[in-house]
């Protein structure tokens, strides 16, 4: 079965280290793909970066779907350690998804940026 590709914000973790599944990316993704989230459930989380040449090249990384009752939300469990680019995946294409980021035109998202558990 192939896993739903699903935008979430890397920066929107909660203290533990799960993502919350609640940014607007998130939802749309969720909305257009017909994914209803439920315990379990195991997505691929992309979000948006750039290479060293300022081309996209999103990252990537496997999450566990969970309801958080302290967070009132849904998050997704990820190892942090396993976040890769799309180039790292050998002929795996970009998303091409647009949605809006926290980023600036010319700025690079980087996983040494990322908040760690």
């Amino acid at each position: 079965m192939v896993k739903p590709r699903i935008y979430a914000d890397f920066h929107n973790a909660d203290a533990r280290g799960r993502l919350r599944l609640n940014c607007v990316g998130t939802v749309e993704d969720l909305a257009r793909q017909q994914v209803e989230l439920r315990d379990g459930l195991v997505l691929t989380l992309y979000a948006d970066d750039l290479d060293d040449n300022g081309q996209l090249d999103e990252l990537l990384v496997d999450g566990i779907v969970s309801f958080s009752d302290e967070e009132h939300c849904w998050v997704a469990t990820i190892d942090w350690d396993a976040i890769r680019h799309v180039s790292d995946d050998k002929g795996s294409p970009a998303n091409g998804n647009s949605h809006s980021s926290s980023l600036t035109s010319g700025e690079t998202f980087r996983t040494a940026n990322l908040p760690q558990p």
